[in-house]
């Protein structure tokens, strides 16, 4: 991408009405542009990032046997009448809305209820489990507190996967897996050490969960840690029974505060029982399939990431999440600095590596290098009248601030073994 031809732009002032960090860098760097309180649009470079970001989820949910789908927002109130979830005293931040004749809709804050019924269709027999069932969708959520930029929205892309089992032992052996690969997706998005497993409740999902906190000063969940033991639980877990669960005592843990990035139930027959998803045994007796839920906001995730992992100049993002691996910057002033640089670009390119190419007029050395430093590739390319003669360039790290001269030969080199 050429920022010449890019019809975004970067913005030097924080946004008036943005109080998160996330939400202010991403606005600034032109990632996303905010509609209204918890609705943004995706701009180009944010949608890059959320491609990567679903790109890696989705390959860790293969990984354990799921199957994508993408299922309907529009939900008819029969169906969740059956579990009690459409009444607004139980679940209190539906959007809903009606259609001409006068007819009842909800938009959908989640999807255990069509997902369950869906699979009726499908499965009747043991032959027919276990099975894994996964989406990427847009989900709308009445928050009243949406003031945390991307991390708390009232619209926003979720990864929601559903598990069917026949017994318990099948369901807990999935559900390990399930979590394992959470932590694999928060490694993978650079947030490996900053991230727990935590014992938390299950809302009006289950009984109890696993939440996957993320270590953040604008978090709002205190979580009690004991590294040693690898024990994590939610402030509104804490009790006595807990404690004895994981055998701990409260002296042992200490507390930090968190912003949860995903998060897994086991749901049991909560959902199968009343909307009769049921299979039958090699015995040909009838039972409620077991089912679990999985979920990670893909925006709460990037949103989580900016406000992780940033520094006073602006986004760091790490290597696999980045919309491009390389910022090309041109600061030298004569024909044949542009010359090189624009060779440089078509070279990288032509080798398969993503590059963002800031060759705009009229704009100066210093404000090309603090759009580089707020838009946070992991590399900046330097091309300027100094080092023409000798044939190198400038290469600086993103996240360490190290920079290097190197020849276009050693940058290449560089360039291959790291993407």
């Amino acid at each position: 991408m050429k920022r010449s031809q890019a019809f975004w732009k970067t913005r030097k002032e924080v946004p008036a009405d943005e109080a998160s960090k996330n939400a202010a860098l991403l606005v600034r760097g032109g990632y996303v542009r905010k509609e209204m309180a918890g609705v943004y649009t995706l701009l180009p470079l944010g949608r890059l990032v959320m491609n990567r970001l679903v790109a890696i989820v989705r390959d860790e949910m293969e990984k354990i046997g799921g199957e994508e789908v993408s299922m309907t927002t529009l939900q008819t109130p029969e169906l969740w009448n059956k579990t009690n979830r459409f009444d607004d005293k139980v679940v209190d931040n539906w959007f809903k809305t009606k259609l001409a004749s006068g007819a009842e809709l909800g938009l959908a804050l989640t999807h255990e209820e069509p997902m369950t019924d869906m699979m009726r269709e499908y499965v009747s027999s043991y032959r027919d489990l276990p099975r894994f069932v996964f989406q990427f969708q847009t989900k709308f959520r009445n928050e009243l507190r949406a003031k945390s930029g991307l991390i708390r929205g009232r619209e926003f892309l979720m990864k929601d996967l559903y598990s069917f089992t026949r017994t318990q032992e099948e369901h807990d052996a999935f559900y390990e897996r399930a979590a394992a690969a959470y932590m694999n997706v928060f490694a993978r998005v650079g947030l490996k050490d900053r991230t727990y497993r935590t014992y938390a409740s299950g809302g009006i999902f289950s009984k109890d969960s696993d939440e996957f906190q993320v270590v953040c000063d604008a978090g709002e969940d205190k979580v009690y840690v004991n590294e040693e033991k690898g024990v994590a639980i939610n402030d509104e877990m804490m009790n006595d029974e807990t404690l004895a669960r994981f055998n701990v005592t409260r002296d042992e843990l200490t507390t930090t505060t968190c912003v949860e990035g995903g998060n897994i139930f086991s749901l049991g027959t909560r959902f199968s029982e009343p909307l009769e998803l049921f299979y039958k045994d090699e015995a040909g007796e009838r039972h409620p399939v077991i089912m679990g839920s999985y979920g990670i906001g893909m925006s709460r995730l990037m949103g989580i990431i900016v406000e992780c992992l940033s520094d006073e100049k602006g986004i760091v993002w790490p290597t696999e999440v980045a919309p491009f691996a390389a910022n090309l910057v041109l600061v030298g002033r004569t024909s044949e600095a542009r010359a090189k640089a624009e060779a440089l670009y078509e070279r990288l390119v032509a080798d398969g590596v993503d590059v963002l190419f800031d060759d705009r007029e009229g704009v100066s050395a210093g404000e090309r290098f603090a759009d580089a430093e707020l838009l946070g590739m992991p590399t900046m390319i330097v091309v300027g009248d100094k080092g023409l003669e000798e044939e190198t360039l400038e290469v600086k790290d993103r996240a360490t601030g190290e920079a290097s001269r190197l020849t276009y030969d050693e940058l290449f080199s560089k360039i291959s073994r790291t993407w």
